[in-house]
């Protein structure tokens, strides 16, 4: 770092002058770098660069990006740990920590882009620890661009055949779609057109939920399509696929993320690891993959 920071105190900001001198170096072995010391001679506070950190604290620190390209890569976190030689617990809190860190620049990215003026919006079904624990992902995507805006995780309960291997054996199950799918459009709500154009299946439960965020939205239901033994039941076997960029991105999220898979022996213990997860995802499919942001840059610690 070149510029001498201010004090994390405030207090040289407080006083609109600068009181900071630099104050020797210490040898950081988790990365084996020089790390320039500082010190306040208001308040006498002892600090370094690392402290503008945000991996502060992390013995660990040189793992991040390399378990982020991994989770984002179809590898499970055992596996990860295997590779990496490293703790299984190392992996689940770099996890947690990089899907708040991921969740934050999600956020900040939603809101600085242009507003939207075509989506498209669906369910994605996955489950925790067994089938009889469905799960559901409400995905929303740009149409066109294949940009993901935002999503929401909600339990259900099971249906078909397994319904009643589920009520007898965990009791019932509050289906919180509804619930969750408001969130979403409640988030979604100030980064797209008043005006602007859905599309999704033909749930019925859809067309209520897009006339009481978006009236004067125009809104377009297709006749849901079977689904291709390629790309796992997401790309449909028809020549022209009307929720391609949703359908395409729902694709993308079972071949890069373990615990998508639609067969894996890895699966969601608890909901929110699936939700970290899918926020990292998210940040590398919208800047890596679709605008072609440099790896390094994308995580900004």
């Amino acid at each position: 770092m070149s510029m001498i920071p201010h004090c994390p105190s405030g207090c040289s900001q407080r006083q609109n002058v600068r009181m900071v001198v630099r104050f020797g170096h210490f040898y950081r072995s988790s990365d084996r770098r020089k790390i320039q010391r500082f010190k306040c001679t208001h308040c006498g506070r002892h600090f370094s660069q690392a402290s503008f950190s945000k991996s502060f604290g992390q013995n660990k620190r040189h793992l991040n990006h390399k378990i982020f390209l991994l989770l984002v890569s179809g590898v499970s976190q055992r596996r990860i740990a295997r590779l990496l030689k490293c703790h299984l617990t190392t992996v689940s809190r770099k996890l947690s920590f990089l899907g708040e860190r991921a969740r934050w620049l999600n956020h900040c990215h939603r809101l600085s882009r242009p507003k939207v003026s075509e989506v498209q919006f669906d369910d994605l079904e996955t489950f925790e620890h067994t089938k009889l624990k469905p799960l559901s992902v409400t995905l929303m995507v740009e149409k066109g661009s294949r940009q993901i805006l935002a999503f929401e995780v909600a339990r259900m309960p099971a249906n078909g055949l397994l319904a009643r291997k589920s009520f007898k054996k965990y009791g019932y199950r509050k289906d919180e779609r509804a619930d969750s799918r408001n969130r979403l459009f409640r988030r979604i709500k100030p980064v797209v057109h008043d005006k602007v154009h859905i599309e999704s299946d033909q749930n019925p439960l859809y067309l209520p939920l897009v006339r009481n965020f978006f009236p004067d939205s125009n809104y377009q239901a297709f006749k849901g399509q079977r689904g291709a033994v390629t790309g796992q039941g997401e790309l449909k076997k028809i020549g022209f696929d009307p929720l391609f960029s949703l359908n395409h991105t729902c694709a993308m999220l079972r071949a890069n993320i373990n615990r998508l898979f639609r067969k894996t022996w890895c699966t969601t213990k608890k909901i929110q690891p699936l939700i970290d997860h899918l926020e990292i995802y998210v940040l590398y499919h919208n800047k890596v993959i679709l605008r072609g942001v440099p790896r390094k840059r994308c995580l900004k610690l």
